[in-house]
C-alpha cells in the first residue's frame, strides 16, 4: 500500500480517509501501537502524520487520554465559515477584472452539473464539483499563501466526516452560486464579494442547516 508518496504522507492520507469514511468517528481513540502493527510500519511516520492532522484540527493529543478524533463544535465551524468567507471574498475583490466569459461559462456549467449530481444523490461527485466551482476564481489568485489557508479550512469542513448532503441546504448554496455569477456578469465587484462573504459563507444564513448536517448542539434561541 505504501509505495509512492513519502511514508508520512501515505499514513496521513490513510488516516484522513478513515476519518472521512466514518471509520474513525469523533471521540474515537487512535492507538499508535495498534496502527503500527496493523500497517506494518514504525511509529515515527505515524507520529508525523498525527502531528499534521492535529495542526489541521482533525485530532487532539490529550494528556493521559492519548490521541482522539476531534469533535467539531458550533464555534469552530462558525470560525471556519468566517475565515473562508473572508479569504474567498478577498480573492474575488483582487482578481475580479481577470474573470472572463470563459470563467463565467465554466461556473454556469458546473452549477448545472452540481444540480444533476445532487438530484442523483452522487454526493462524492457533488463534493468535487463544488470545489471545482470555487477553484474557477480562486485559481486566478497569485497569492499561494492565502490559498494554502483556504484549503485546510475547507477540508476541515467538508471531510469531517464525509456525509450525505442535505439537499435543501445545497439548493440554497447553488442559488448563491447563481447570485455570485449574476454579480460578475453585471460587473458588480463589491456585490460578488458580498455574496461570497455574507451569504455563501455567512454563518447566520446557514447555521440551522449546519447544526443538522454536523450534528451539533441546537442553536440558541433569538432572545428577541
Amino acid at each position: 500500500m505504501f509505495n509512492t508518496l513519502s511514508l508520512r504522507e501515505q499514513v496521513y492520507q490513510y488516516l484522513s480517509h478513515e476519518i472521512q469514511a466514518g471509520e474513525l468517528r469523533p471521540g474515537a481513540s487512535i492507538r499508535l501501537d495498534v496502527l503500527s502493527k496493523k500497517l506494518g510500519i514504525s511509529k515515527t511516520p505515524l507520529k508525523e502524520a498525527i502531528l499534521k492532522l492535529e495542526c489541521e484540527g482533525f485530532v487532539e493529543i490529550l494528556p493521559r487520554r492519548g490521541i482522539v478524533v476531534k469533535k467539531m463544535t458550533n464555534q469552530e465551524i462558525k470560525d471556519l465559515y468566517e475565515i473562508v468567507g473572508s479569504l474567498e471574498s478577498t480573492v474575488v475583490l483582487s482578481i475580479f477584472d481577470q474573470i472572463t466569459g470563459v470563467h463565467i461559462s465554466k461556473m454556469k456549467d458546473l452549477n448545472e452539473e452540481l444540480l444533476i449530481a445532487l438530484e442523483g444523490n452522487e454526493f462524492d461527485k457533488y463534493y468535487q464539483l463544488n470545489l471545482d466551482f470555487h477553484e474557477c476564481f480562486l485559481n486566478l489568485s497569485p497569492n499561494l499563501t492565502l490559498r494554502r489557508y483556504i484549503t485546510p479550512a475547507k477540508q476541515r469542513l467538508y471531510d469531517f466526516t464525509r456525509r450525505q448532503y442535505l439537499k435543501e441546504w445545497e439548493l440554497v448554496n447553488l442559488e448563491e452560486h447563481n447570485k455570485f455569477i449574476k454579480c460578475i456578469e453585471d460587473g458588480d465587484r463589491e456585490g460578488a464579494a458580498r455574496v461570497i462573504k455574507e451569504e455563501h459563507w455567512g454563518w447566520t444564513v446557514h447555521e440551522a442547516h449546519a447544526v443538522q448536517f454536523y450534528e451539533l448542539d441546537t442553536p440558541s434561541e433569538d432572545p428577541d
